[in-house]
């Protein structure tokens, strides 16, 4: 199955920080790998049931506001399923990103919670793991429409189109 996010890609500099997050070895969580590590700005849904162009034709034609996101303080459990760094600073971007494509995909189920995943939880996991430290910032420059496809092994993900913030 491929699926359809509007995402913003951390610069190499805030890949190394979060790389440097102690990663335990404990059953059921797998922790992803650094080529996945992304904010999504909005899930957009199966490809079958939404046309990226339509998509990138709403973004290209949007006014992205450039921000500048803030992550930590410390990693931290999401809905039970995930281990996250909270994400501020780019809800205006969000927003801006939602607005733009709305009425095409999935309707956003709930508001924005800015945050990059960096482990999934299996079902019988804990998830009040040990915290870690991190705090960091960048200017995002740019976002992406990103294509990600479910494998046995973890998503495959590929940049389909790139649009500049102002």
């Amino acid at each position: 199955m491929t699926r359809l996010f509007v995402a913003a890609w951390p610069p190499t500099d805030v890949l190394r920080e979060l790389a440097a997050i102690p990663r335990p070895t404990t059953p059921g969580v797998r922790w992803l790998p650094q080529r996945n590590w992304h904010i999504t700005l909005r899930f957009v849904g199966d490809v079958g049931d939404v046309d990226a162009d339509s998509v990138a034709a709403r973004l290209a034609d949007c006014a992205l506001p450039r921000v500048v996101a803030r992550l930590g303080p410390e990693t931290t459990p999401l809905g039970g399923r995930q281990i996250v760094v909270p994400v501020r600073g780019v809800e205006a971007l969000a927003l801006a990103v939602r607005s733009a494509t709305a009425g095409i995909g999935d309707t956003d189920r709930r508001d924005f919670d800015g945050h990059l995943t960096i482990a999934r939880l299996g079902r019988h996991v804990d998830p009040s793991l040990p915290t870690a430290a991190l705090q960091s910032e960048f200017e995002i420059a740019e976002i992406a429409l990103v294509a990600s496809e479910l494998r046995h092994d973890g998503a495959a993900y590929e940049t389909i189109a790139r649009f500049p913030t102002r």
